[in-house]
């Protein structure tokens, strides 16, 4: 493939091309049979009248307009398997490239990044079973009509080439006056329409807000940002094509011209006129569509530039043993999170741990790094320095599909997905195959460890029923409730809550000390970020966070005793857990 794009392709982009071999193979065959009955005409052409006219042998006429119709009937059906070759190595494509893309695209944290990833995905498949893939593949075939343009008479060869070098010629200013202008518009394109699923995503606080207008005149220019670039590329782009397409033309009626010339001076018989002009033509054409879909063609290698190089970022997947199910027990190891794309620290927390059967309650003010730790503490994102550690283990060294099946993490936001609340709160699991009757067993438990089935069952269509993306068709309270459902599908041995209680009112708070209850029970170790601090009734310890650092740890009573002033000023030490 660097042959032929210039790109170094890492291995699953590479193993992905080669299970399409055989696809380009075939492809490969019939595009030759292809350009091989295209001779057809200009043979058909040369018999006409070289024998036909001069002999009137219409007998001989007959028979090779039946041999003519044949071959233009198997060119017609060769080029409609090629095109369905084609179709089929694009279909391959998505089977073998899909789901390692969305898996690489969704360990992204950048918003839109899977929409916008997958999109550029698309590109490079339309281009392969496009109009452009026609036209390079019937490009090496050119030399083909030149060798007989050649054998007609020298000087029809040369024009050939003459024709040939201008329009190549051509192909190469477009791609430089074009490729800069492109890749700006594909860069702007991508910004707007992330905008736009940004903006659709939270419709209701726009409207709310007032911001329609602000938001849709913001997104209107993005656009004509975006669609001015591209309309200079192709207003450039379209300059070239009509070039090309008078080029090829005049091209054909020189051929034509210099034909009669030499059939004049009896340097060629009269069936080489006509049979000239159309191999010209045919050289000419594949030339002509490409510079014409060149636009595409630039698209198409930037889009797998961009997937060659989200392949090459990060180790490449191998194979991890198999951990036993984890107890809960949980370690920070000196760890320290940064800002994305900043030095800024967002926590710097020293050695504290979490056991099974305890109750951690987090507090600070806003900004200290409570819901970074939270992320940290389910794996969400990876420390950059120091370990996060469950029963020993660093997150990292866990396939995070199996570690989730053992943690629940409720964040700030519902962060429901579009679905069935019974997908929500099983995790989607029916998608994974697992048996469908196991999975509403689980999920009703869920439902009423998190006292929340009865509020489902009263809903329009019960577990059944459809939400919309961040739990739309739901109240706030009741989007959190489900929520906390998901967190204790399947009773995970690590609970991170993070505001748990921020929209629930006062029955949703005595489901959720009653859920947090019974998980303590079980052995499961909690975490439970909180500002209001009711919740934290249960909670064995309590944590102080100050602007990224653990200010304070230690038995609830003391911590609270310490911070209202009863007991000694709150320590700038860490300190270790009762009991470790």
């Amino acid at each position: 493939m660097k042959f032929l794009t210039g790109i170094d392709l890492p291995g699953p982009l590479a193993a992905a091309f080669r299970a399409c071999r055989p696809h380009f193979v075939g492809i490969a065959i019939f595009s030759g049979l292809l350009n091989l009955l295209f001779l057809t005409p200009s043979i058909y052409m040369l018999q006409v009248y070289d024998r036909v006219v001069p002999t009137g042998g219409l007998l001989t006429l007959a028979f090779i307009t039946l041999a003519v119709a044949f071959a233009l009937i198997t060119l017609a059906a060769l080029d409609a398997l090629r095109a369905r070759l084609l179709v089929r190595a694009s279909l391959r494509l998505d089977r073998q490239l899909a789901g390692p893309l969305l898996e690489k695209l969704m360990a992204r944290s950048a918003p839109g990044a899977p929409v916008l990833g997958m999109r550029e995905f698309d590109v490079l498949r339309q281009a392969i079973s496009g109009q452009a893939a026609l036209g390079f593949l019937d490009a090496p075939w050119t030399p083909i009509y030149v060798i007989i343009a050649f054998m007609l008479h020298p000087a029809l060869g040369a024009l050939t080439v003459f024709g040939g070098a201008i329009l190549v010629i051509t192909a190469v200013f477009n791609e430089r006056m074009t490729k800069a202008r492109s890749q700006q518009a594909n860069k702007a394109t991508a910004a707007a329409y992330a905008s736009q699923e940004a903006a659709a995503q939270n419709a209701d606080i726009v409207r709310a807000l007032g911001m329609r207008g602000a938001l849709r005149e913001r997104q209107l220019a993005d656009r004509r940002l975006g669609l001015n670039l591209a309309g200079q590329a192709q207003f450039t782009g379209g300059g070239f094509a009509a070039f090309t397409k008078f080029m090829r033309l005049f091209l054909q009626s020189a051929a034509l011209g210099l034909g009669a010339w030499l059939a004049v001076e009896r340097q060629i018989s009269s069936g080489a006129i006509i049979a000239a002009s159309i191999l010209m033509s045919r050289a000419l054409q594949p030339v002509e569509q490409v510079v014409g879909s060149w636009g595409t063609v630039v698209q198409a290698r930037g889009a797998l530039k961009t997937l060659a190089e989200l392949f090459s970022t990060g180790d490449p997947e191998t194979p991890r043993t198999q951990l036993p199910d984890p107890r809960g027990a949980l370690r920070f190891d000196k760890v320290v999170q940064r800002a994305p794309g900043a030095d800024t620290l967002l926590l710097r927390g020293g050695p504290f741990a979490l056991e099974p059967g305890e109750v951690l309650g987090v507090v600070g003010p806003s900004g200290a790094g409570k819901t970074t730790l939270a992320r940290l503490a389910v794996g969400a994102i990876v420390p950059d320095a120091g370990v996060v550690r469950l029963d020993g283990a660093n997150l990292a060294d866990w396939d995070p599909d199996r570690l989730g099946g053992h943690i629940g993490y409720l964040p700030q936001d519902s962060a429901l997905i579009a679905g069935s609340v019974r997908d929500n709160i099983s995790r989607f699991s029916i998608w994974r195959g697992e048996d469908p009757a196991a999975i509403d067993a689980a999920v009703v438990a869920a439902a009423k460890a998190g006292g929340v089935h009865d509020m489902i069952l009263k809903l329009p269509k019960g577990y059944d029923t459809v939400l919309s993306h961040g739990g739309r068709g739901l109240s706030a309270g009741q989007a959190q409730r489900v929520a906390l459902a998901r967190a204790l599908y399947g009773e995970p041995a690590l609970l991170v809550l993070d505001e748990p209680n921020s929209c629930l009112d006062a029955e949703g708070e005595m489901a959720l000390a009653t859920a947090i209850a019974a998980a303590k029970a079980r052995g499961a170790s909690i975490m439970i970020i909180a500002h209001r601090t009711g919740v934290l009734a249960t909670a064995d310890n309590l944590m102080v966070l100050r602007e990224g650092v653990v200010d304070r740890i230690g038995p609830r009573a003391e911590v609270l005793a310490a911070m209202s002033g009863a007991g000694r000023p709150a320590a700038t030490n860490v300190v270790e857990l009762k009991g470790q």
